[in-house]
Order: C-alpha cells, then structure tokens, then sequence
C-alpha cells in the first residue's frame, strides 16, 4: 500500500468521525503530525536530505550501521 492510499484511507476514517472523537483524536494526531527529530543548525535542503536518507537506511537495516560505541 502506497503513502497516498494509506493517507486516502484514514482521511476517509477522520470523515466518519463523531464530533466527540474528533475532539479525542486530535491529541494524537497533533504528536504524530511533528517531525521525529529537529534539526537546530543552519544546515542546508541538501544536508537534511542526506540525514533523511540515512535514517530510512538505518530502519530499513540498522545491523548495516556500526554503534558509535564500537567506534575507536
């Protein structure tokens, strides 16, 4: 299942909604709506994306990353 289906899916869930849910869901929603991380430097569109990218590397396999303990 694609991003935009599984998006399509819930935005029809959130449209069934009562009013009372709506209201109980919004806490939620509101936590899961912020980035993971942020980021406080001055680092450029490129430099987020290479960050990005290794995180999506690192959860996709994390036994490819060396802990930083293991590091000398």
């Amino acid at each position: 299942m694609t991003a935009a289906v599984l998006r399509q899916e819930i935005h029809s869930y959130v449209d069934t909604l009562s009013e009372r849910s709506l209201y109980a869901l919004r806490p939620l929603l509101s936590v899961l709506a912020k980035p993971l991380y942020t980021i406080e430097t001055d680092l450029t569109a490129e430099e987020i994306a290479m960050i990005d990218e290794g995180m999506t590397e690192y959860r996709i396999d994390p036994s490819s990353f060396i802990p930083l303990e293991n590091i000398q």
